[in-house]
């Protein structure tokens, strides 16, 4: 898989991922990200990258395998919904975080 120009990087992304700004040098793939078609996909795949180590420790709690089980899908499933009914306000907020316009 090729890089495209202004690619921030595995550990530039996970900064990003986690609602860090990045440099400069990465505006245009931040407008790219944000703006592209697929942009809801990309909003939902860095969601899930922070929801999954969050998930795993929630299983590894000590309760019986049901309650366990229960709680990762409640948690990972509530969340990713209210990821989605909101990406736009959430697509808004990044783009202004990175001094970008957003779409209207």
């Amino acid at each position: 898989m090729t890089r495209s120009p202004g690619d921030p990087g595995p550990l530039r992304w996970a900064r990003y991922t986690l609602g860090f700004r990045l440099p400069e040098e990465n505006r245009d793939w931040v407008r790219h990200d944000l703006t592209d078609a697929g942009w809801r996909g990309r909003i939902l795949v860095r969601h899930l990258a922070l929801m999954i180590p969050i998930c795993a420790v929630l299983a590894l709690l000590p309760a019986s395998w049901g309650i366990r089980v229960l709680l990762v899908a409640l948690v990972l499933g509530s969340s990713t919904f209210t990821v989605l009914i909101s990406a736009n306000e959430l697509r808004r907020a990044r783009l202004r975080q990175h001094r970008l316009i957003p779409p209207r």
